[in-house]
This record gives structure tokens, sequence and C-alpha cells, in this order.
């Protein structure tokens, strides 16, 4: 079993193409390609983390893997509407994973002198902040072209 991180996959949202100048010309191409991505890397016996704003949750039946989601802004439905559709287990605050990853949808507040790093999304692709550094992993989708990133590959780039 392997780990994977994701964020801000806004199926069904056509405002995000403009928003984001995401590279789809229609938001059924989005949502395709993000299905097609996710299900050639993760397999029905992987762990992936949403970290939030998945749109239409009607698709995430079609996603492999056992997933969790960590409510990002957008998710305002009620935490069963989330389970009945597929998350395994569905958070509404950041999590703390393996004793030193910090889980959340928007980034957290970490300095160097602190024992932690955070996995977030919600920044998009936003100049303010970079993709990674020693304490930190933006998993928006914009930034692991449109796949969920294994937790092997962050740990490469970031050393603890």
């Amino acid at each position: 079993m392997r780990v994977f991180f994701i964020a801000d996959l806004h199926f069904d949202d056509d405002r995000i193409l403009r928003y984001e100048n995401r590279p789809f010309e229609y938001v059924q191409q989005m949502n395709e390609t993000i299905i097609r991505n996710w299900n050639d890397i993760v397999t029905k016996e992987d762990k992936v983390f949403v970290f939030g704003d998945i749109g239409n949750e009607s698709y995430i039946k079609q996603l492999n893997g056992k997933k969790y989601l960590i409510k990002g802004n957008h998710d305002t439905k009620m935490n069963q509407e989330y389970r009945t559709c597929g998350f395994e287990e569905v958070y509404d605050y950041p999590i703390v994973y393996e004793n030193f990853w910090i889980l959340s949808h928007e980034p957290m507040y970490i300095n160097c002198n602190m024992p932690y790093a955070n996995l977030f999304g919600h920044v998009h692709q936003s100049p303010q902040y970079t993709t990674y550094s020693k304490q930190h992993y933006c998993v928006t989708v914009e930034r692991i072209d449109y796949t969920p990133i294994a937790f092997e590959e962050i740990k490469k780039r970031i050393t603890v």
C-alpha cells in the first residue's frame, strides 16, 4: 500500500479553468484527465488524502484507493454525505499524520524551530508560496500535474 496526496480537484467547476489558467478547453476534459491520471497510479489498496475543494463529489467513487478528505473552504456538506460518496473518513480540521506531517487544506504557519512539516493545498499557483521547502509541500493539482503525488516523492524532496 502506498500513500498519496492531492488538493483542489474542483470537479465540474468551469470557473476554475479561468481562475487558475488550467490547461483544459472544457471542464469535462479536466475531470477526465484528473480521473485518468489518478487511476493510472493509485491502486484500490492505496490510501489517498484529499486536501479539500473536491467540487462535484459524484466522481469520487470512480477514483481508486481508500480516500480521506480534509475539508476545504468549498466542502460545505455534512461529513456523512462525503462518506456516502466514497470517502473512508472526513476531517473538519487539519490532522497530524505520522507524528510529523500536518495535513491541511490551507497552509499552516510553520517555522524552522517547529518539529513539523505542512502538506497543504488551497493556494493553487499563487507565487506567494513555493511548491516545497524543508517544512512544507503544496499538493494543489496545478503544481503536481493533476496527478496524486506519492508520499515517497514528497519525503525525497523534503529533507527531514
